[in-house]
Formats: C-alpha cells, sequence, structure tokens
C-alpha cells in the first residue's frame, strides 16, 4: 500500500499540494517571532506558503497570515519573511 503524502494549502493562491513543496511560516510558542521555517519542523503554529514571493504578496494582500495567526503581523516582519524566502536560507 503506498505510503499516504500529506496535503497543504498554500495561503496565497490557495492550492493544495504536497507539504514538502510548501515552506511552512511559523510563528514561535511565545507568540513573538514569526519566521520561514524550511525543514518544516520548528516549534509553533504554522502556516504554509508556496517557495513563490507572488504568494506571498498575495497572502499580505489578504491578510491570510493574520488570520492564519490570530495577530496583527509588522510590515517588517514581511520584509524579513521576503528576504529570507529570496535567499532560501533556513529561517
Amino acid at each position: 500500500m503506498p505510503k499516504k503524502i500529506p496535503m497543504r494549502q498554500c495561503l496565497g493562491c490557495r492550492e493544495m499540494k504536497p507539504k514538502h513543496e510548501l515552506i511552512r511560516v511559523v510563528r514561535a510558542p511565545d507568540g513573538e517571532q514569526i519566521s520561514l521555517d524550511f525543514r518544516g519542523k520548528a516549534p509553533g503554529r504554522g502556516a504554509y506558503l508556496c517557495p513563490n514571493p507572488a504568494c506571498l504578496k498575495k497572502a499580505v494582500r489578504s491578510r491570510a497570515l493574520e488570520r492564519a495567526f490570530s495577530a496583527a503581523i509588522p510590515p517588517e516582519i514581511y520584509a524579513s519573511l521576503e528576504a529570507q524566502m529570496e535567499v532560501g536560507g533556513d529561517g
């Protein structure tokens, strides 16, 4: 029997994709820090985005990350997420 592939929805384009194709945006358990989790192992509340800056822009415009985390997100956090996504490094 084939192994089940976990699916997640991108907050930008709203498409269901395999979890390993998406980047996890995580809010730390203390609620203060928001960062990209390329390995998918960081503790905290997670939301998923395609590795495409256009999807991040759509999520910013629709305030999807703010709804997912139930918290206001300052513009400098979005700028930092965009920079991390461009570099592709570990958050």
